[in-house]
């Protein structure tokens, strides 16, 4: 499969959040460089981050550093970069990195 844009897999991620009742919250990082691009909340109380990009790219090392914050805290942190990952989200309890 070839290469997709950050921006519609961040599409996908909110539709598919809001189908399963939830909320995508966008965070912006105007005060802490390096913060998920959302922070997902579903139905039972599941609040996890998500950090979206274009398929290939990876993190960048402040971005790593806060997700693993984010991880010591007691956080779910996921890297999606495919829309495939998207479809699974629900079903996931464990980090996905890149």
């Amino acid at each position: 499969m070839g290469k997709t844009s950050e921006k519609i897999i961040e599409r996908k991620l909110v539709k598919k959040v809001k189908d399963l009742g939830g909320m995508s919250i966008k965070l912006l990082s105007t005060h802490m460089t390096g913060l998920p691009d959302r922070m997902i909340l579903l139905p039972g109380g599941k609040v996890f981050f998500v950090e979206v990009k274009t398929t290939g790219e990876k993190p960048r090392k402040i971005q790593l550093i806060v997700h693993e914050q984010l991880r010591k805290l007691g956080f779910r942190v996921d890297v999606i970069d495919k829309l495939e990952q998207v479809e699974c989200l629900e079903n996931s309890n464990s980090t996905t990195t890149k």
